[in-house]
């Protein structure tokens, strides 16, 4: 059963396990639809992380007792359609990537360190079929899990002050695609032309926690032409 805390006058926080998986990530994704069907106006948002949402409310209409209350039995619901297997399944999103290069300049030290070839690293980054564990650091950017062991790297040492906005990158057993251009200290293996933030797009982030990512490599070409694509929307 996931536990329920305080966190605050105006918020409480909802555990459903100690480390991301897919039965949590899922668990997450059917709870945070559960609240959002039931349209009550005093929740105000709900933020979600590899394990845990933060459910915040509007202290003026409500408190943490009728708030608990309401997420208990969301809690219950979810559990129990999940158990008889009818949950809501997310989405499946296929995302191209254009692998190493200029736009992928760690691709060979990670290729180097698993003692594969590049093209082995990139066959085995889109081979695997990644939950969307969380979105947070910036808008759009999505912890996706989990690489497999073959080719997990840590951080780079030194962070670098800018990574470039499409990048696809490693972390450890985590992979993402930087939303837009900001600091970071991933491995950089490609770049992928689909926007992962769009302010005038709704929805503003085309994955959710609860879906699943598949890469697809792409070459040059491609890239540019999708790209450009996507610019002139």
């Amino acid at each position: 059963m996931p536990s329920i805390q305080n966190a605050g006058e105006n918020s409480i926080i909802v555990y459903f396990g100690d480390e991301p998986s897919n039965s949590v990530s899922s668990h997450i994704a059917e709870f945070c639809s559960y609240i959002k069907m039931k349209h009550e106006t005093y929740i105000e948002d709900l933020i979600s992380s590899y394990a845990s949402v933060l459910v915040i409310f509007d202290p003026s209409q409500t408190n943490h007792l009728t708030v608990t209350k309401m997420v208990k039995t969301a809690i219950i619901s979810t559990e129990s359609s999940k158990n008889k297997n009818s949950c809501k399944k997310g989405k499946l999103i296929q995302l191209p990537v254009f692998y190493g290069g200029m736009n992928g300049p760690d691709l060979e030290r990670v290729a180097n360190k698993a003692r594969l070839t590049v093209d082995e690293v990139a066959e085995i980054h889109q081979s695997v079929s990644y939950s969307v564990y969380a979105i947070g650091f910036a808008p759009g950017f999505a912890y996706l899990g989990e690489v497999d062991s073959k080719i997990a790297t840590p951080r780079i040492s030194t962070p670098r002050k800018l990574v470039p906005q499409g990048s696809v990158a490693i972390a450890d057993r985590q992979t993402a695609v930087y939303p837009s251009a900001s600091p970071g200290g991933w491995n950089i293996i490609g770049i992928c032309p689909v926007p992962m933030f769009d302010a005038f797009q709704k929805p503003h982030v085309p994955i959710r926690v609860g879906d699943t990512v598949k890469f697809k490599s792409i070459e040059e070409h491609e890239f540019n032409e999708l790209e450009m694509e996507f610019k002139n929307k």
